[in-house]
């Protein structure tokens, strides 16, 4: 009969959609870790990136945190 659908088709597709849910539950798996992974070496660079910008001592700064030595002196300059 027209509109009925088998006991095969029925298999079929739920076997289909279980192979779907498998795949996008591991592609989520994978983008999870690959941004866990994005986010550890981004906080690393910047990191380093903000070690390198300290000043050396004579160096210009306002705050402590901008030198080399973590000492700005009263004169704005690392010490």
């Amino acid at each position: 009969m027209r509109g009925q659908l088998s006991a095969e088709m029925l298999i079929l597709i739920v076997v289909v959609l279980a192979v779907l849910a498998i795949v996008a539950s591991q592609l989520l798996s994978t983008a999870e870790q690959g941004s866990q992974q994005a986010e550890a070496q981004s906080q690393q660079i910047f990191e380093q990136a903000r070690q390198q910008a300290r000043g050396d001592v004579g160096d210009s700064c306002i705050r402590d945190d901008q030198c080399e030595s973590n000492l700005c002196g009263t004169n704005n300059q690392c010490l």
